[in-house]
């Protein structure tokens, strides 16, 4: 069958891929969730959902950094990555040699097509629609903060990265009702402390990923703004668009009641 990848590649499976390697963490989980296990053969190291199961798969490398040779040694019919979590010129090389199929995610509803496409690439089509419908209706029924909470949110610390546009983080931030502050700079800028202050946001989030922000850190966000709520939050729920998407309504919600109670306090 032929089949169009969300960056517009074409590939041929001429039958059921049995032999996965997948290079994305998020996606990993959802080729789990669709009941793969026996047919994922490779991962990262950064895939660390379902656990223990993913221990028993063998390990190829980064999501910036494949080792080819591990890759070779598998042999797979399938390579599941993404544009912004795998690099231009890996990807180049293992489309010379095997199936490769790209995601590329800026939205829920890109994550959803994700999931039906890989549904459809595995013979899964039927669990990934379900996932996919309760994933809908999760986020359908979460009720956003009213008016919306002026925001910014940071992945990295030394120097100071923040989440700005087009990319999944920022628009799950619209969804719960934070305004981004950031978003009219590059997908995840550097921020100084000045314009952190210049920006002035009601609520500041600090991400459990890439950088492991912790309850420590806080003190260090709210002396550059004390007007502001800082709050550590799971990365996952704001950047994993595969199955962990289902958790993620739930989670959101607690945090926009937390956050209401916290800035009328």
């Amino acid at each position: 069958m032929l089949f169009t990848d969300q960056m517009g590649h074409q590939l041929t499976l001429p039958a059921l891929p049995q032999r996965i390697v997948s290079l994305v963490p998020s996606q990993t989980e959802l080729l789990f969730s669709l009941g793969l296990e026996d047919r994922i053969v490779g991962l990262t190291k950064f895939c660390i959902h379902p656990e223990p199961h993913v221990k028993q798969k063998t390990i190829i490398g980064g999501t910036k950094n494949f080792r080819m040779d591990v890759i070779d040694k598998l042999q797979p019919d399938l390579v599941i990555g993404n544009k912004e979590e795998n690099y231009k010129e890996g990807i180049e090389a293992l489309q010379q040699k095997y199936p490769v199929w790209m995601s590329d995610i800026y939205t829920l509803e890109d994550a959803l097509r994700m999931m039906q496409e890989v549904g459809r690439l595995t013979g899964t089509a039927a669990r990934a629609a379900e996932l996919a419908g309760e994933i809908s209706r999760g986020f359908a029924a979460l009720q956003p903060a009213q008016p919306p909470i002026s925001t910014a949110y940071f992945i990295w610390r030394a120097p100071y990265m923040a989440v700005g546009s087009h990319n999944i983080i920022a628009h799950i931030l619209q969804r719960c009702g934070f305004r981004n502050v950031f978003l009219d700079l590059a997908r995840y800028p550097e921020i100084t402390p000045e314009l952190l202050q210049q920006a002035a946001p009601q609520l500041v989030l600090l991400s459990s990923e890439p950088y492991p922000f912790q309850e420590k850190h806080i003190a260090e966000f709210q002396a550059l703004c004390p007007q502001a709520l800082v709050k550590v939050v799971d990365g996952e729920m704001f950047s994993w668009y595969g199955s962990r998407l289902l958790h993620a309504p739930a989670y959101l919600q607690g945090l926009i009641r937390d956050v209401r109670e916290g800035l009328n306090s």
